[in-house]
């Protein structure tokens, strides 16, 4: 985990970017070198980053701003009501967002960070 990034970003970071492909470990890698720039405002809590390229590699994500990993949320009761899409731009990490696909669920990255939680 990245001590200059919050924690709710951080674990939800983690999970979406979890798994063995050369795009994730290769965004993992890019992880300590990342702090939020910035928050969304309409309290949904994506996250936009700034990060020090000089000092990572890009993921082979491709040129151009790109979905890089994303995981839909699923709640206890199995209801799907939105995702957390990660996006790179040049292979870097630019940015997490938490989009809700509901009216009836709350989604947030709080929201994103438990249900993450409960289904490890």
């Amino acid at each position: 985990m990245n001590e200059s990034l919050p924690d709710d970003v951080a674990d939800v970071l983690a999970a979406v970017l979890n798994g063995d492909t050369a795009v994730r470990i290769a965004l993992r890698s890019q992880v300590p070198h990342l702090s939020v720039r910035a928050r969304c405002t309409c309290g949904c809590g994506t996250a936009y980053f700034e990060l020090d390229a000089s000092k990572v590699d890009p993921a082979p994500t491709g040129p151009g701003t790109v979905v890089a990993a994303e995981v839909q949320l699923v709640t206890e009761a199995g209801e799907c009501p939105g995702e957390v899409l990660v996006f790179t731009q040049g292979g870097y990490l630019s940015w997490l967002e938490v989009c809700s696909w509901s009216d009836d669920i709350a989604v947030s990255l709080a929201a994103a960070r438990h249900w993450l939680q409960t289904r490890s």
